[in-house]
């Protein structure tokens, strides 16, 4: 699966969904990386997230929790993804 063809940030999407998101960004940065040793192995991505469920817990357990939440596609299709993680308030 290649990041071009969306599936790859349509999968993002519906994992990070069960974070309650109260914001999304997600950034294919795939292009910056072509040709660094990695870039075969999958996309890179950019992710800025907010969410309540994020109140009570450190920057690193919160980055945590994305990653489990995105699961095999960090071990798959997804080579690397930044991650920006924001406390939000329930809307």
């Amino acid at each position: 699966m290649s990041a071009a063809d969306g599936n790859l940030e349509a999968q993002l999407r519906a994992r990070l969904a069960a974070l309650e998101p109260t914001l999304i960004e997600l950034v294919d940065d795939s292009a910056r990386h072509a040709g660094h040793a990695g870039a075969s192995k999958g996309a890179h991505y950019k992710l800025l997230i907010a969410s309540p469920r994020f109140a009570g817990l450190s920057p690193l357990a919160r980055h945590r929790l994305v990653i489990d939440t995105v699961g095999d596609l960090m071990h798959g299709p997804l080579h690397a993804l930044s991650i920006k993680t924001v406390i939000s308030d329930a809307v």
